[in-house]
C-alpha cells in the first residue's frame, strides 16, 4: 500500500505541475498531460480505496 500511495503523490505532483502551467502560461500541451495524469489519479485512488477497505477488514 506504500508504493500505491508514493505513486499517488507523484501523479498528484505531476498533475499540479502541468495544470499551472496550463493556467498561468496557455500551455495547451500542458493541458493535455493534465487530463492524461488526472484520468491515472482517478484509477490509481480507486485501488486505493479497494486496498484500504480490504485492510480496514483484517
Amino acid at each position: 500500500m506504500k508504493k500505491l500511495v508514493e505513486k499517488i503523490n507523484a501523479e498528484i505532483a505531476e498533475f499540479q505541475v502541468n495544470a499551472e502551467a496550463q493556467i498561468v502560461k496557455g500551455n495547451k500541451a500542458a493541458g493535455a498531460r493534465a487530463r492524461k495524469a488526472a484520468l491515472a489519479l482517478m484509477k490509481d485512488l480507486k485501488e486505493f480505496r479497494q486496498v484500504s477497505v480490504a485492510e480496514a477488514k483484517k
